[in-house]
């Protein structure tokens, strides 16, 4: 087993006239020892990929899969009242026997913030409240809650999850608010594109902003970085520095990902910038020439 856990991004434009072409990857992911797969949170056309809902799209994966882990990179909280992030997520628990991991952030598009009727300067107190009442529909029955957004009054989810507690919260963000949430609401940190002297950093400021000892070293440490393994063309550029630069081999890949994993890093998923025919390729390059480096 690798020490540190790889999985995929579900991202490209994955064809609408073959819908099972993406439950196809998911399945040959598990098949190569991927330990998750991502999907990612937009409501508005991207131009990056096929922007599906998450939860959706994960809870197919779920059906299709046994063993892969289904990680929302991120599902945008503000976006869902606080009842109906609830039990979907805990929906999806349940389907998936506890597979989900529920990757969150604030959101940033006011595009999609407009067209939901969200004001975007309230994405950071909205993602707070939909956490603390998430937790605590998860965590009793009956609960109570008083927020700013969300009142409950002896209220029973209506799926209730499999994981205790519910499942496990991944905040995502790198300022100092979004630290704090993940000391607070979350089970793990999640980064985008960070490097070793990122992790770092990260890792010294959760210590600095907990409130508990031993608070920040119970966070598990994650991040996505993007890759184009050789041979397979990229379709679109990729978003800063990838892993192993820009013609990377198995040896700079493999010692990018030392470094990330020696700085505190214990998951990473993998954006592959191709075309949905490639996918399976670049996987496979993963599995035989990378993975087998990191045990």
């Amino acid at each position: 087993m690798p020490l540190l856990r790889l999985g995929v991004s579900l991202q490209p434009r994955w064809p609408l006239d073959d819908g099972g072409s993406v439950l196809r990857a998911a399945r040959r992911a598990e098949d190569l020892g991927f330990d998750h797969v991502a999907v990612g949170n937009r409501l508005l056309d991207s131009g990056f990929g096929l922007d599906t809902d998450p939860l959706v799209l994960l809870s197919a994966v779920a059906g299709a899969t046994t063993r892969l882990r289904l990680l929302t990179s991120v599902l945008v909280a503000p976006y869902y009242p606080a009842l109906v992030l609830a039990n979907q997520a805990a929906t999806l628990d349940v389907v998936s026997g506890g597979r989900l991991i529920l990757g969150v952030g604030t959101g940033w598009n006011p595009d999609e913030f407009n067209a939901v009727g969200v004001p975007a300067r309230e994405r950071g107190a909205r993602t707070d409240d939909h956490l603390a009442a998430a937790k605590a529909l998860w965590t009793r029955r009956p609960a109570d809650f008083d927020g700013p957004f969300t009142t409950l009054r002896a209220a029973h989810l209506g799926t209730p999850p499999l994981t205790p507690g519910g499942p496990p919260v991944w905040v995502g963000g790198h300022s100092n608010a979004a630290l704090r949430r993940a000391l607070r609401f979350g089970d793990g940190w999640y980064g985008t594109g960070a490097d070793p002297a990122e992790v770092t950093d990260v890792r010294r400021r959760l210590h600095e902003l907990s409130t508990d000892t031993g608070q920040a070293d119970r966070l598990s440490l994650a991040s996505a970085a993007s890759l184009t393994p050789p041979g397979v063309p990229a379709a679109v550029p990729p978003p800063g520095r990838p892993l192993g630069g820009a013609t990377p081999t198995p040896a700079s890949v493999t010692d990018d990902l030392g470094q990330l994993t020696e700085a505190g890093l214990t998951a990473c998923t993998l954006w592959l910038p191709v075309a949905a025919e490639h996918v399976e390729d670049a996987m496979e390059w993963i599995a035989a020439e990378v993975a087998p480096q990191l045990t």
